[in-house]
C-alpha cells in the first residue's frame, strides 16, 4: 500500500515524528507541495494525507487508486468532496485535537490587550525602565477581566473551553449557537446574536464557516459592538468582511481585532490589516501546540489504521460504493 504526505512541514517540522505511519505502508513523504503537484505525486497511491495542499476535481480523474484521504485538519475544504464522493473515495478528516490550544490563543489575544505584556517588554529592553523615575510605568489602561462580559459565537468544543477558561477569571460568559438553545454549561447563558454583540467586551468567534455565515461579521455588526469591544478569530478568517472590520478600527467603531486567520492565507503583502489601528495578528498558529500536533498525527494514524481494518472513522463525506 503506498502512502503519500503532500505537505508534511507544517504539521511536524521534524520535531514530533510521525509515529506508526511508516509501518501501515510504502510511505513517501513531502514537506511541501504545490497542488499542481499532486497528480503527479500521488501516482500509485492509494492513501494521500493533506493539510492544505488542494486535491481537486482533476486529481480524483488521473489518480485511480486513490481509495483514501486524511486530512491533517479538522476542515477539509481543499478536497473536493463532490469529486470524492464520485470517485468512490473516503475523506476523514481530525475534529477534536485543538481545542485546548485555540481556546488558549483566544486569551492569549485577550490578555495581550488588558496587560500589553509584547509592548512593555520592548520599552524595558529600550532602556525606559531604567531611566524612570518612577518604580513601575504603564502606557496603556491595564484592565482586569474579572466582572468582564465575553460573548461567544460558536458554542461547540472550543467555544465551550474558552468559555472554561473565561470563567476562571471570574468573567460573565453568554454565547450564540445556531444549533444549540439549551446551554451545556450551567454558568453560560444562551442569547441571540445581536444581544450579545450590544453587550460583550470581548466577542471571540469559534464558529464554523458556512456559505450562510461567510462574511456576516461585517459594518453592520461592528455597529452593535462597544466602542469599547474587541473582536478574536481564531476559527476561520472569511467570517469576517475585512475591509469593514479595516474601516471599523480606524474609525474607532470598536477597539481592536485580535486574529489568528486571515480570509487569504498567506495574506498578501498590502493588507490593510497590517496598518489598521489596535489590531493583532499572528500566524494561524493556534492550533500549532506541540501537543495538539502530536494528537493531530495520533487521530490521523487512527483513522488510516481504521480504513485498512474496513471500518473508516472521522469521515466527512459519502462516497459511492
Amino acid at each position: 500500500m503506498k502512502i503519500v504526505v503532500l505537505d508534511g512541514n507544517t504539521t511536524n517540522p521534524g520535531d514530533i515524528g510521525w509515529g506508526e505511519l511508516h509501518s501501515l505502508g510504502e510511505c513517501i513523504m513531502h514537506d511541501h507541495s504545490k497542488n499542481t503537484d499532486v497528480i503527479e505525486r500521488a501516482k500509485g497511491a492509494e492513501i494521500i494525507l493533506t493539510n492544505k495542499t488542494v486535491i481537486g476535481k482533476d486529481a480524483f480523474k488521473a489518480l485511480p487508486d486513490l481509495k483514501f484521504i486524511s486530512v491533517l485538519a479538522t476542515g477539509y475544504n481543499v478536497v473536493d468532496v463532490d469529486s470524492a464522493n464520485e470517485a468512490g473515495v473516503y475523506v476523514s478528516n481530525v475534529p477534536t485535537y485543538g481545542t485546548n490550544s485555540v481556546a488558549q490563543m483566544a486569551f492569549a489575544h485577550i490578555l495581550e490587550f488588558t496587560q500589553h505584556v509584547g509592548h512593555h517588554s520592548e520599552t524595558v529592553k529600550e532602556g525606559r525602565w531604567a531611566k524612570s523615575r518612577d518604580f513601575c510605568y504603564w502606557d496603556f489602561t491595564m484592565t482586569e477581566l474579572s466582572g468582564m462580559t465575553i460573548g461567544i459565537v460558536g458554542f461547540g468544543r472550543i467555544g465551550q473551553s474558552t468559555a472554561k477558561i473565561a470563567l476562571g477569571f471570574g468573567m460573565n460568559v453568554i454565547a450564540y449557537d445556531a444549533f444549540i438553545k439549551q446551554s451545556p454549561m450551567p454558568e453560560v447563558k444562551m442569547v441571540d446574536m445581536e444581544s450579545l454583540f450590544k453587550t460583550s467586551d470581548f466577542v471571540s468567534l469559534h464558529c464554523n464557516l458556512t456559505a450562510e455565515n461567510k462574511g456576516f461579521i461585517n459594518k453592520e455588526m461592528f455597529s452593535k459592538m462597544k466602542k469599547t469591544a474587541f473582536l478574536v478569530n481564531t476559527s476561520r478568517g472569511p467570517l469576517i468582511n475585512e475591509p469593514d472590520l479595516v474601516e471599523a478600527l480606524n474609525s474607532e467603531v470598536i477597539a481592536g481585532a485580535g486574529l489568528d486567520v486571515l480570509t487569504v492565507e498567506p495574506p498578501s503583502a498590502d493588507n490593510l490589516l497590517y496598518k489598521a489601528k489596535n489590531c493583532q495578528i499572528t500566524p494561524h498558529i493556534s492550533w500549532a501546540t506541540t501537543a495538539a500536533r502530536k494528537r493531530l498525527v495520533a487521530i490521523t494514524i487512527g483513522n488510516i489504521k481504521a480504513y485498512i481494518a474496513g471500518k473508516p472513522i472521522n469521515i466527512v463525506n459519502k462516497p459511492k460504493r
